[in-house]
């Protein structure tokens, strides 16, 4: 067994832990997040050798890189085996421009790739303790029905998920309130940013010390690894055994968990050329690259992409980190972090939703590509790039965007911009007709507090 990664709180003011601890801390005493220590590196042989292999085959190295001490690489095979059993498409739309569908998982988001591993890491970790745990989770949408689905019957964990009331489309919400057994879900009458500050709060409240808690949020350490496996899949599959091509990858943004799995996969060895960085109307890290100055949205604006409607992303302390330096939970940046390599590396574009409706519009109409508003979001900002740095757009350079929901998910949308009907996955029949059960909070802690007192 090699030497474990450790893992620092990005605020500094805890002492490091090992993965297990630190995946079932989730958010650090001090409040900041997780990080790891070293990123260990793949080779170019390893990179080469995984244009032959299945995606769960993948996910195992990439796992053993960073729990080989932890965990048996047996135990670690037959946990990525059981949560990569769905295909991972990537399709060609022009020259060598991809679009990467992460939403062939059970509930249809890229969220899954995440959940269904961190999942059964908890389980796996919990159980040879005989130990319980309580998962708070806030969502903006696909990260509450991803979790919902992949906890759903775990004998080790409870969940309780919270959801802006008026933010998350029908689908999404039955997605999650459709279950039972060990799984709650709370409609807060506010945005996502109160549902996450409620999660965050709990979690630091000494009067809640004696309920075992964890967060299934991206701000757990447990989200970021497995998401950076897709982008190192990626490279695999469309460099092939040509491992020094550099990649662009363009990632529509919210939380920015997702960007930090690409900054770890770029950190691993994946020759990532640049990130685009594309959010909606919550522009807060574009006017930040662009002017040096971070400022928070508060409240978040509310746009169709809506699991992208954050006006403080809470990795943005973990993308701090990994350049050099130090910010707080709430926004506040102690350290300046290396902005112009920042800058080198990633390309931060806003994209409205007059601009995602046409994108939309656009790319079904030029190129049969159907595309759902956070997709759009992404295929937008890989485009406004084309238009700042020309080489990008050149024929031979190779560009994948990410789609991180399935179009099914927003019928509405698709069904107004395009007049058709997205045809549902599997993972969504039958789901209108099923009943719901939630209970409905104000934005207000203490109500939430008392219901965890209640319930737990």
């Amino acid at each position: 067994m090699s030497e474990p990664v450790q893992y620092y709180s990005t605020n500094l003011k805890t002492e490091k832990l090992n993965f297990r601890d630190a995946l079932l801390t989730g958010q650090a005493p001090d409040r900041g997040l997780f990080m790891p220590s070293k990123i260990p590196v793949l080779s170019r042989e390893e990179l080469r050798e995984m244009s032959k292999m299945q995606y769960y085959e993948i996910a195992h190295i990439v796992g053993q890189k960073f729990l080989s001490a932890e965990i048996p690489s047996s135990e670690l095979l037959n946990i990525v085996q059981d949560a990569y059993n769905f295909h991972v498409p990537i399709e060609r739309v022009y020259n060598r421009n991809y679009v990467m569908r992460l939403d062939q998982g059970p509930t249809a988001s890229f969220k899954d790739f995440a959940a269904r591993m961190m999942g059964y890491l908890m389980q796996y970790f919990l159980s040879l303790e005989n130990r319980e745990l309580l998962i708070l989770t806030a969502t903006s949408g696909d990260t509450g029905s991803a979790i919902a689905n992949a906890f759903y019957g775990l004998d080790n964990i409870k969940v309780a998920i919270l959801y802006p009331k008026e933010e998350v489309t029908e689908r999404q919400r039955k997605q999650m309130t459709t279950l039972d057994k060990n799984i709650r879900v709370i409609s807060v009458k506010g945005k996502f940013d109160d549902c996450q500050a409620m999660v965050k709060k709990a979690f630091a409240d000494k009067n809640l010390s004696s309920l075992p808690m964890s967060s299934a949020n991206s701000i757990n350490i447990g989200r970021l690894i497995p998401q950076s496996i897709y982008y190192i899949y990626a490279y695999a599959m469309l460099a092939g055994e040509n491992s020094d091509e550099g990649i662009l990858f363009s990632v529509p943004s919210g939380n920015f968990g997702d960007l930090m799995g690409g900054l770890i996969a770029k950190g691993m060895g994946v020759p990532v050329r640049r990130f685009v960085v594309a959010t909606n109307e919550n522009d807060e890290v574009p006017v930040y690259w662009q002017t040096g100055q971070y400022r928070t949205i508060v409240p978040s604006r509310n746009c169709i992409s809506s699991a992208m409607n954050v006006g403080h992303p809470s990795n943005m302390a973990r993308v701090v980190a990994m350049y050099g330096g130090v910010m707080d939970e709430k926004g506040v940046i102690h350290k300046e972090p290396d902005l112009k390599r920042m800058r080198e590396d990633m390309y931060a574009v806003s994209v409205s939703d007059k601009e995602t409706r046409e994108t939309i519009r656009k790319a079904w109409d030029s190129h049969q590509l159907l595309l759902e508003p956070h997709g759009a979001v992404g295929w937008r900002g890989l485009h406004k790039n084309f238009d700042f740095h020309h080489e990008d757009a050149l024929p031979q350079q190779l560009n994948v965007c990410l789609e991180t929901a399935h179009p099914a998910k927003f019928p509405g949308e698709i069904k107004e911009i395009l007049g058709i009907d997205p045809e549902l996955p599997e993972s969504l029949h039958d789901l209108d007709g099923r009943e719901e059960t939630f209970y409905t909070i104000n934005n207000d802690y203490s109500e939430f507090k008392q219901y965890l007192t209640d319930n737990y």
